[in-house]
């Protein structure tokens, strides 16, 4: 009975930095992997630096940020990636809210988010679902007895030079899928989504766009559809109209 309620008092008080709007904004931002400092969040989600930095202290002290300080200023940053992944599932599970009206500049960068985004350190968005949906249709990946990497797929990654042990030693696991915010279907997450992602940026397959925006460049979106088996008219962005803001 004891531990029940101790655990139930954890659970509580976990719940309660993230029942709050503003705490909540500021683990949403920090999914981008950055560390921010008090003052930009507190931008980003319309509060004064005052608020921000009680906010925040709350995040640390609860374990979901750490943080830095270089001189004068004070960095934060989520926790690890355990954090992140919590954030996300959450994130993905909330209902959507109605869209506000948008100019043409907040409606270019919500479908640029909606299209392809990182989600920590991951591909989220439309592109992270066809990265995930590809990998399974090929047989890379199987999830008959619970989501595995796949002997083929040991091959592909080998072709992409990505190193599959160090991946495995790492203290999360090798795959697993999250909810998408914008697509409403899994991508993919765990140490291999954060290679893959990696790898894309590295090959000049994809680069940052603004926030936390990922764009297919011109030679990256016939190798990787080649990679993945799929016609490169397939990965073009959908259309602007309906597609929303990403949070995860």
């Amino acid at each position: 009975m004891t531990t029940t309620s101790t655990d139930g008092r954890a659970m509580a008080g976990l719940a309660a930095l993230l029942a709050d709007t503003t705490r909540a904004s500021f683990c949403l931002a920090l999914l981008d992997g950055r560390a921010w400092t008090a003052g930009e969040l507190a931008r980003a989600a319309g509060v004064a630096p005052s608020t921000a930095s009680d906010h925040l202290t709350r995040l640390v002290r609860g374990g979901l940020l750490v943080e830095e300080r270089q001189g004068r200023h004070r960095y934060v940053r989520l926790a690890n990636p355990a954090v992140a992944q919590l954030i996300e599932d959450l994130a993905g599970h909330a209902p959507a809210a109605p869209a506000p009206p948008r100019t043409l500049r907040a409606a270019s960068a919500g479908a640029a988010l909606a299209y392809a985004r990182t989600c920590y350190d991951h591909l989220a968005g439309r592109l992270g679902v066809q990265l995930y949906d590809a990998l399974l249709s090929r047989g890379l990946l199987d999830r008959t007895a619970g989501l595995a990497l796949t002997p083929a797929g040991l091959t592909w990654l080998a072709r992409l030079e990505v190193p599959v042990e160090p991946l495995r030693a790492a203290r999360r696991p090798l795959v697993r899928d999250c909810l998408d915010w914008t697509e409403r279907r899994p991508h993919l997450a765990g140490a291999l989504g954060a290679a893959l992602c990696r790898r894309f940026l590295d090959l000049g397959w994809t680069v940052r766009g603004t926030g936390r925006a990922i764009r297919l460049t011109p030679t990256g979106t016939p190798a990787l559809a080649a990679a993945l088996g799929l016609d490169p008219a397939d990965l073009a962005p959908a259309p602007r109209a309906g597609t929303g803001g990403g949070r995860a």
